[in-house]
């Protein structure tokens, strides 16, 4: 069933949305998003949703694994983080975010401690762990197609890669889009911004 576009976005003559003049209100009933729920949490709008997933799309679970590893980098140093406060800050469903460490448990890019000062902190510096590793966690051999998967065993399911030529540009899509998620590490997105309600950048003072 495909999403409906909200009547409060435009669409453009090609058929994508575009961005509305005004922010959208905040909603006082939970969104429906293909036959589900969506909770907007208290005090905060809801996202614009687009009717398509685009040509090169990551999930659900590569979005939110990236908003969750970069908190747990801004954290980075100061022990455990709870995965409340980790959903919490970043107005994420805690259930989602509590299946998304078991991946990135499993790749060895956090730790878990029990108890009740417990929670979940990264393995190592943030500055050692680059995009392309947090999304191949989360989402798996990274492939705009499947001739053109990271995975050898993959790229052997299409019948035409012993003569296409077209794979060849498939296989650019795929290192161009690694090289964009290796050029940036995590400690990269971990940087303050003024206006972060819950990790503003500190104005420094002017020396007397």
């Amino acid at each position: 069933m495909p999403v409906p576009v909200p009547d409060a976005v435009p669409v453009l003559p090609e058929g994508r949305p575009s961005l509305p003049a005004e922010p959208l209100p905040i909603l006082e009933q939970p969104l429906r998003v293909l036959g589900e729920p969506l909770m907007v949490p208290a005090g905060r709008s809801a996202r614009t949703t687009f009717p398509s997933s685009g040509a090169v799309h990551f999930s659900t679970r590569g979005e939110y694994g990236v908003r969750l590893m970069v908190e747990l980098a801004r954290h980075h140093g100061g022990g455990p983080v709870s995965i409340s406060e980790l959903a919490d800050h970043e107005a994420l469903p805690r259930p989602y975010l509590e299946q998304l460490v078991v991946s990135l448990r499993g790749a060895g890019l956090v730790t878990s401690t029990r108890g009740a000062r417990g929670g979940y902190q990264l393995s190592r510096d943030p500055e050692t762990i680059r995009m392309s590793e947090v999304l191949r966690a989360l989402e798996g051999p990274i492939a705009p197609m499947i001739c053109a998967s990271e995975d050898p065993a993959h790229a052997g399911l299409c019948g035409r890669t012993s003569f296409c030529n077209v794979n060849v540009l498939w296989s650019r899509v795929r290192d161009a889009v690694i090289g964009a998620l290796d050029s940036f590490s995590l400690a990269d997105l971990a940087r303050p911004r003024p206006a972060h309600p819950f990790h503003p950048l500190e104005e420094t003072q002017p020396s007397a």
